[in-house]
């Protein structure tokens, strides 16, 4: 199976202000057996209901034929899947279909898995759906997938045939019927439910111009653009592939054999922490002051260039520590942003060799920073790309559910801007500076009467100064210790972690686990 799967839309709110008023020739049957608790496979993918916003909801587009729906597929996900099973949740409305919920999962490259691989992702569509209080009446289903090396588009549809059906069998164990199902190959599209060969020839329908339908005009008047494929996408996150990985794996080692004795050192911990935090805004400023380019690949190519390797190697590890990470969480908004989700797009890209575990921490704040900026395709890509390189790590498991379900990020940096305010207040005061006005007594102050006058002098509760009470930083409680499964030695040299969860990763967590059976 492929190494990723996420879902678009919401089961209430759609895109384009609904597009509505699909009506198929054909209709799927919808089995006669109700679901009953459907298991995931080992080896299924994870798939979650996601909640999208509403865009332009003054502005309809009625789609009728399957060379309109099939149109449809970028806008509505905001990007062209590949080698991918496309659920989309319709609701009715008058008498008419309206957009809903999206669920996508890449297509097993082994057919015996498709029956759970179908049935994993109808299922969680639609009860995805039902917790939102709204069972979807029908689905639309694609299947989309290039044809392979001496192989046609109608080759593909035809062995994909059987995935089809199994999809409109598990939408209708749940007594939701699939009214259209199209595959999208090679440049064409089939349909599975039309009998007509006139309107749906053997050979397919090409497939119209991107941009030029009416669909991508009111896509593009209410603001909605496609990003391209997952693959461009994964690939502003994936590890070098270039004759520089060799050099930064060398120096990721020699860094590791400095860097982690001070990190499990009670005394130096604290001293890497800041260390950590003042390179990442050093490298980010210098960032900021770079001339733009123009292209992802170009302004990827830039910013590896200004990141040496030294610097890479020292934030990658720094960034193990729990503490660290969070602090470096809270570059997650206005011009802090925009730096700091390169810095971490870079720093995944500098994750080679056996160090690939390392990046889920810079994979995830690189998901955090798109998702408090809007960015939720780039948020979900980037937070199923860190718990394929670490399936353990909390902090990437939390944000993907919270994303997933459409939970507001602003809770989140609420917390993150209270810790970030208390430490500077905390660091304020150790230097000596006031934080508060002073409060002088009066020279004789009036005392209610019938009450013995006392002197009122203000002290501190604890008895101790600023400049010798302990510090109530959480990194310092905290040792850092091997990451992996159950405390388990690390796979790499340098891999460790710590056992503090971060008060912003308690927010994250949903009431309840809307499709969220971990893989």
């Amino acid at each position: 199976m492929t190494n990723h799967s996420e879902t678009t839309g919401s089961a209430g709110n759609d895109d384009i202000g609904g597009c509505e008023g699909y009506q198929t020739r054909g209709q799927s049957d919808p089995g006669s057996e109700r679901s009953q608790d459907a298991e995931h496979a080992e080896h299924a993918e994870h798939v979650e209901c996601v909640t999208y916003d509403t865009h332009g909801s003054d502005h309809q587009v009625t789609l009728r034929t399957p060379a309109e729906l099939a149109d449809a597929l970028p806008y509505l996900l905001g990007y062209r899947p590949e080698d991918s099973i496309v659920l989309v949740a319709l609701h009715d409305r008058g008498g008419r279909g309206r957009f809903g919920g999206r669920a996508r999962l890449g297509i097993p490259t082994n057919d015996d898995d498709w029956e759970s691989a179908a049935r994993q992702l109808a299922h969680g569509l639609i009860t995805g759906s039902e917790r939102r209080g709204a069972k979807p009446e029908q689905m639309v289903a694609y299947l989309c997938q290039e044809p392979a090396k001496g192989e046609s588009g109608q080759q593909v549809m035809q062995r994909l045939t059987r995935l089809a059906g199994l999809l409109r069998t598990e939408c209708g164990r749940l007594d939701v019927p699939v009214i259209e199902a199209l595959c999208i190959s090679g440049g064409r599209f089939w349909s599975y439910c039309c009998p007509s060969e006139g309107c749906c020839p053997v050979e397919g329908i090409p497939m119209g111009l991107p941009g030029t339908s009416v669909l991508a005009a009111a896509a593009t008047y209410a603001g909605l653009q496609v990003r391209g494929t997952l693959r461009e996408l994964r690939a502003r996150l994936l590890p070098w592939e270039t004759a520089a990985v060799l050099d930064q794996e060398i120096v990721l080692d020699a860094t590791s054999m400095v860097q982690v004795p001070r990190m499990f050192d009670e005394a130096d911990r604290v001293a890497v922490a800041e260390e950590t935090v003042a390179l990442a805004e050093r490298v980010m400023k210098r960032f900021a002051e770079a001339p733009p380019v123009s292209g992802a690949l170009q302004a990827d190519l830039r910013d590896d260039a200004l990141l040496g390797h030294e610097e890479a190697a020292t934030l990658i590890l720094g960034l193990q520590d729990r503490t660290t990470r969070d602090r470096a969480a809270e570059w997650m908004e206005g011009e802090e942003a925009g730096p700091a989700l390169r810095l971490w797009r870079a720093l995944a890209r500098r994750c080679v060799g056996p160090y690939g575990e390392h990046a889920a921490a810079p994979l995830t704040l690189a998901g955090w920073v798109a998702w408090s900026t809007g960015d939720d395709i780039e948020a979900r890509e980037a937070l199923a790309m860190a718990l394929g390189a670490d399936h353990g790590y909390l902090f990437a498991r939390l944000l993907h559910q919270a994303c997933n379900e459409g939970l507001d990020p602003e809770s989140i940096r609420r917390c993150l801007r209270t810790e970030r305010e208390a430490r500077t207040a905390r660091a304020r005061e150790a230097a000596g500076e006031s934080t508060a006005p002073e409060v002088e007594e009066p020279a004789h102050p009036e005392v209610p009467s019938g009450r013995p006058q006392a002197r009122t002098r203000r002290r501190r509760r604890d008895g101790a100064s600023s400049a010798t009470r302990p510090s109530t930083a959480k990194s310092g409680s905290t040792r850092p210790r091997p990451s992996g499964s159950q405390g388990t030695e690390p796979r790499s040299p340098g891999k460790f972690d710590t056992r503090r969860r971060s008060a912003c990763s308690q927010e994250v967590r949903s009431p309840d686990e809307a499709c969220e059976e971990q893989p």
